[in-house]
């Protein structure tokens, strides 16, 4: 190699100080550290630091080294910011290589799969695909999203101990999802007056509804992000503010059947209208998530009610007989899918909850779902 090119690239595959190629210099110029120190007008100890790795080649230094060396200073500082780059990532990989266990914990295999982070084999590798799927610089910090997205009664809860990773990272994906999403400023009227719309779309096979529903939901300031669940993750929907001016409600289409999917949906529309716009709603299995059951239970009146009136219900059961056409004359009249009355007949007990499920609308995730 000629010390001497001014074309010279630096590009370390290992810690190597740029020092040395100030030795190579002097080699080639058989001159001495000391000489080298005094032409630049810096001090013996300083340059031997320098050439040792054990002192930066400051800006100033760098200047002095073109005019002696006859490379750029720009190389010269290149050179030191790579090198001292490569050893933090050396350094970074060691610790990062500490909390391996720690990134094992998500669905690294399942995220990948979906292609949002890269397959790493790794272990530092693995944690670093982790922080920067949550958009952080820390496992610190990564523990701190996650106390952000997953409520406290989640995280101390032996039910959910397995699957808080695997929340965190499907919640995650909503908020990047949102983040992708253009919508307008939210307006609590305008929300109302556009799920009066959407109620109709209940009507509709879902991959024709899904559209309007999030051309809809946006106009109105609400972004829709619909994500299939990871293997742990037993949530079928949430409900959170981005911003004063932004809300999302994310839905997993657990259970796969249209009652389901839209009593998700506008109970978590609920909370929304209903509830604190500091708390982040997650609807888990069974009826059961993180709201107090006060709110549970208005969310499921609200939802309820909206989609089926509680008058007209009322009214209704008074002459149900158990008819099947009782029941798709009666959604007619509500402007709803059968499937939807039979999911609240089950519900009150007036069903059996193996009755009438050939009315309801079964749903499968495709590829561009």
């Amino acid at each position: 190699m000629n010390a001497l090119s001014a074309d010279f690239a630096y590009r370390p595959d290992h810690a190597t100080p740029p020092g040395q190629l100030i030795q190579e210099y002097l080699e080639e110029l058989g001159i001495s550290a000391r000489e080298l120190a005094r032409r630049c007008g810096r001090s013996g100890k300083l340059m031997t630091e320098i050439i040792a790795g054990k002192a930066p080649i400051e800006p100033e230094t760098a200047l002095q080294l073109e005019r002696v060396l006859g490379l750029s200073a720009s190389v010269w500082i290149n050179m030191e910011a790579e090198y001292q780059l490569h050893v933090a990532r050396e350094h970074e990989n060691r610790n990062l290589t500490a909390w391996h266990e720690w990134a094992k914990a998500f669905p690294l295999k399942e995220l990948a799969d979906r292609d949002l982070i890269s397959r790493e084999k790794d272990p530092a590798g693995q944690v670093r695909e982790v922080l920067k799927f949550f958009g952080v610089g820390s496992v610190r910090a990564c523990e701190e999203r996650i106390e952000e997205l997953v409520a406290a009664d989640f995280r101390t809860s032996p039910s959910y101990a397995n699957s808080l990773q695997s929340l965190a990272a499907w919640l995650r994906i909503g908020e990047r999802e949102a983040q992708k999403q253009p919508a307008s400023d939210y307006s609590r009227e305008a929300f109302l007056k556009t799920l009066k719309e959407i109620r109709a779309l209940t009507l509709a096979p879902l991959d024709q509804a899904l559209p309007e529903l999030e051309e809809r939901c946006a106009k109105a300031g609400v972004v829709f992000v619909l994500e299939r669940p990871f293997s742990k993750v037993r949530a079928s929907g949430v409900s959170r503010w981005l911003s004063p001016r932004r809300a999302l409600i994310q839905q997993s289409l657990r259970y796969k059947s249209d009652d389901h999917f839209w009593f998700t949906f506008f109970h978590e529309c609920a909370h929304l209208l209903l509830h604190s716009r500091k708390v982040i709603f997650i609807d888990m299995a069974k009826g059961s998530g993180n709201a107090a059951p006060k709110q549970e239970e208005e969310a499921n009146d609200w939802a309820a009610d909206f989609l089926i009136p509680h008058a007209a219900l009322k009214r209704f059961l008074r002459g149900f007989s158990g008819d099947e056409g009782e029941i798709v004359d009666f959604a007619a009249e509500c402007g709803v899918a059968p499937g939807i009355v039979v999911g609240r007949l089950q519900h009150l007990g007036a069903l059996e909850f193996s009755s009438m499920n050939h009315l309801k609308c079964r749903y499968a995730w495709s590829a561009d779902m």
